[in-house]
């Protein structure tokens, strides 16, 4: 099994190469010229020049991708046009209140998602599966924007239960953090749990139809233990995988619902970047994104070697 992680992680070397070339050459794509917009109205062809050679923009497109990677892979991921800060402090203040944010979606939609699912395998065919997935498809439907903008007009405005915006360090305030966060978490939750929910009984509906799962039956198995022990274990398999992709989905930052509920993280800060066109920032953001994303599928591939101990004899 070890091997074939060291097998996992080695693939990722080439294939971060791979996103660092594309996020590079495609951000140079990007409409306008943030220089021009550094240089102020004046707009003086001296200081233009001077910013020019500061960022090493005069430089051969291939040259500035070599300077830019190799300063990353020594930790620095270059200083933001606009803040002039580290890019890299900049991804440490906003990367934590993705992942709690993601964190938090997530457990919603395992919450949710995956009892909803097994229940509605299970009765297939009746009014509990119909209404489930009515609930599925709703949660597919409603857009986030729509949803968060409701729970703040509801909960918020005419219940004062939560606040409507706004963001506390979670260890600082781990209360008001959770206040903060539980809405905008939720919103994100009911859309991903309805995924879970759809491919957890898609899942189900299969593995219950196995020999082994009649057999268990037939041996006279409480149908709890068949369901949860025997056929949920071996459905598992699809919902790591998509549970997988939708936290890195998350860690990518959910842009509307962040810029609705007003949550400082990488959401907003890619999309302040893209328009401020703070190419430094940029890269370092989906280049972590990337990471994230990476590493959710290296996890993933793990759990798949715990969940199924057959698979372990095939790698």
């Amino acid at each position: 099994m070890y091997s074939y992680i060291g097998r996992r992680i080695l693939i990722t070397i080439p294939t971060l190469l791979l996103v660092s070339v594309f996020v590079f050459i495609l951000q140079k794509l990007l409409p306008g010229d943030p220089i021009l917009v550094l240089a102020g109205e004046e707009r003086d062809p001296e200081v233009i020049a001077f910013l020019r050679e500061k960022y090493r923009l005069n430089d051969p497109i291939p040259y500035q991708y070599f300077y830019w990677i190799s300063s990353v892979l020594q930790g620095d991921f270059g200083i933001s046009l606009r803040t002039n800060q580290p890019v890299l402090e900049l991804i440490k203040e906003k990367l934590p209140v993705t992942i709690q944010l993601a964190v938090m979606a997530m457990i919603i939609a395992f919450v949710i998602g995956i009892p909803t699912g097994i229940l509605s395998a299970i009765k297939k065919g009746t009014i509990t599966d119909y209404l489930a997935n009515i609930v599925a498809l709703s949660g597919l439907s409603v857009p986030n924007f729509w949803l968060g903008i409701m729970l703040i007009l509801l909960v918020s405005v005419n219940l004062g239960w939560l606040p409507a915006s706004g963001y506390q360090p979670l260890f600082e305030d781990p209360i008001k953090s959770l206040q903060t966060m539980i809405m905008p978490a939720f919103v994100l939750g009911t859309a991903l749990a309805a995924t879970l929910m759809r491919h957890t009984r898609s899942a189900m509906l299969g593995v219950l139809k196995a020999d082994y799962i009649r057999t268990a039956r037939a041996k006279g198995l409480f149908e709890s233990v068949v369901v949860l022990k025997h056929a949920f274990r071996n459905a598992l398999l699809p919902i790591v995988t998509l549970s997988a992709l939708l936290f890195g989905e998350l860690l990518a930052g959910a842009v509307l619902t962040e810029q609705i509920f007003t949550i400082p993280g990488f959401g907003k800060l890619i999309v302040d970047a893209v328009f401020n066109r703070d190419y430094a920032v940029v890269q370092g953001v989906v280049l972590c994104t990337a990471v994230g994303f990476i590493f959710m599928n290296l996890l993933a591939d793990v759990a798949y070697l715990v969940l199924n101990p057959r698979l372990r004899d095939q790698v």
